[in-house]
């Protein structure tokens, strides 16, 4: 048994990396363990109750280990899992336990970016057919227009290992276009998927100029900041080690090592915890 009650961080792949690196900045005293389920990804093309299912399950097991907090650093399982989550599941099984999701925080500020009041909004299919951030960023600007592109085959690329290779070019610039042919006013396009980032500098070069592309990672790390500011009473549950743990639900882990150190700068050991 790992004697900590860390803070701990979801993603059906190896993508919420890129929000693990950034809360690890912000936290770095705060105890981590990071889950991915990477036997099941990617979660963008399957159903609502498919989603729901995997990530609870995932969610289950983190609470398991003691987390009092955890972040669903996955687009597609805060748009379709964590309402029901929030309401109906922790209520009956953890109610001393929060579970937090990426797109509210993301939309409580992408506003600020954008000068055209056009935003292009980058995601995968189950993301984008949620509507989540359409209905998000207009609670909080309802002035902005937001124009959707789903992107399906950027995360099996980005989860292959495939997305520095001169192949993913012709990927990147086939839904960069479809996205540019809604308005010619996009001024700033939300990477609203966490693997995206390892795509940025591919996504900048086929952009015009003065197009601005914003992460999250950083948008979350400070939102979770902000929120164990004004709940104590969470905040003092989490253990300050410093730790991180980083588990996975496949056994391929020296691949997953050797991917996941891309997403984060540093070295990398999974540890394999069974199929969910």
């Amino acid at each position: 048994m790992h004697n900590t009650r860390p803070i701990g961080i979801f993603d059906s792949g190896i993508g919420g990396l890129t929000v693990f690196r950034s809360i690890a900045g912000q936290l770095p005293g705060h105890d981590l363990l990071y889950l991915g389920d990477n036997s099941r990804a990617p979660y963008g093309n399957r159903s609502f109750n498919t989603i729901h299912q995997y990530t609870w399950e995932c969610v289950q097991w983190l609470l398991a280990q003691g987390c009092p907090l955890v972040i669903l650093a996955c687009n597609t399982a805060s748009a379709k899992a964590l309402r029901t989550i929030q309401q109906k599941d922790l209520p009956v099984t953890h109610p001393d336990r929060r579970v937090l999701g990426v797109i509210r925080p993301t939309a409580e500020v992408i506003g600020e970016y954008t000068h055209t009041g056009n935003i292009g909004v980058l995601g995968t299919q189950g993301t984008v057919a949620s509507g989540s951030y359409l209905l998000e960023i207009k609670k909080f600007f309802p002035e902005i227009s937001v124009h959707q592109q789903a992107c399906p085959l950027w995360v099996p690329l980005i989860e292959s290992g495939e997305y520095d290779k001169p192949g993913a070019d012709h990927y990147v610039k086939l839904y960069l276009d479809e996205l540019l042919q809604r308005s010619d006013q996009i001024d700033t396009i939300l990477l609203a998927c966490t693997h995206y980032p390892l795509l940025q500098h591919k996504i900048e070069a086929h952009l015009p100029e003065g197009v601005k592309v914003v992460a999250q990672g950083d948008i979350v790390a400070k939102s979770l900041t902000d929120y164990l500011q004004r709940h104590p009473e969470i905040d003092q549950q989490i253990t300050r080690q410093g730790t991180r743990r980083f588990c996975t639900t496949t056994d391929d882990t020296t691949d997953l090592d050797q991917h996941a150190s891309m997403f984060i700068s540093e070295e990398v050991e999974f540890e394999f915890i069974g199929q969910m």
